[in-house]
């Protein structure tokens, strides 16, 4: 319906994560509703593929992640394993923080759509998104202490969005909050009844931008948010210049003269990936 029309599907509809093309969007979704789509290798390396898919599809806009359902968009780690927090002593990297590194270098907007219960490393996969909407009966947890664990991997993506006090308390207590209390502290864009509406509006209002800006401004922003203020100023300069030679920049500012709509060299459409 409306932007988000299907018009391809990239992986079968028993795997963990379901790739789907939906008009200018690349929609992720884990695909574990009976497990309150718990994180699994599968979801992860599934997510990893849909993201190194949209950087390599221009007309790609942005990409949705969301929970099959309506009841959790993810529980974390599925704790029915044999052991959930088992890990290779011999590979310092561990493939959840390998997500987490490859979605900061994203310069495709990745759009959370939070549609329940978002707890644990769901939180994490939230929190590595640019943007996240969530309809109003979602709730927002950090429960790690309450089965002797810390949340620290999550906390590399999530330390940023929240103030400290409010993040330690959940860190510390384990207990939600509300969808409502998420928005009031800035952890989600948007909260709806009918988290599809929050989602389209939303998007509608990032199809207006420049598709070359957008890009090349979550790089640049991604950049700079480490930099002290002299080196974020002089990055800045660099970039600046890049800006202005795109195709987009210049049909900016043409239109802008002609007081018209843009027409952006790329669009988004319907191909398939």
């Amino acid at each position: 319906k409306g932007l988000f029309a299907m018009n391809s599907t990239t992986t079968d509809a028993n795997a963990h994560l379901l790739i789907e093309r939906r008009g200018p969007a690349l929609w992720l979704i884990i695909n574990r509703e009976a497990r309150r789509n718990a994180i699994s290798s599968d979801v992860l390396s599934g997510i990893s593929r849909g993201l190194d898919i949209a950087e390599a599809n221009s007309d790609i806009r942005c990409v949705v992640l969301t929970g099959a359902g309506r009841k959790a968009f993810c529980a974390g780690g599925d704790l029915q394993t044999s052991d959930p927090f088992v890990i290779d002593p011999l590979n310092p990297y561990v493939a959840a923080a390998d997500l987490f590194r490859k979605a900061h270098r994203s310069t495709v907007p990745l759009v959370a759509r939070v549609n329940g219960a978002c707890f644990a490393g769901g939180m994490g996969l939230m929190a590595m998104c640019d943007l996240a909407v969530a309809t109003e009966t979602a709730r927002f947890s950090l429960p790690e202490v309450r089965v002797g664990v810390f949340p620290a991997q999550v906390l590399s993506v999530l330390q940023h969005l929240l103030p400290r006090r409010a993040l330690v308390e959940m860190c510390l207590t384990g207990e939600p909050i509300s969808a409502v209390k998420a928005m009031e502290l800035s952890l989600v864009n948007a909260v709806h009844v009918d988290v599809d509406v929050a989602l389209e509006e939303l998007m509608s209002r990032l199809l207006k931008g420049s598709p070359s800006a957008i890009k090349r401004g979550l790089y640049t922003l991604k950049k700079m948010e480490r930099m002290s203020f002299e080196e974020s100023a002089a990055f800045a300069e660099s970039q600046i210049a890049l800006f202005a030679l795109t195709d987009d920049a210049k049909e900016g500012v043409k239109a802008f003269m002609d007081k018209r709509v843009p027409r952006w060299c790329a669009k988004g459409g319907d191909e398939d990936v």
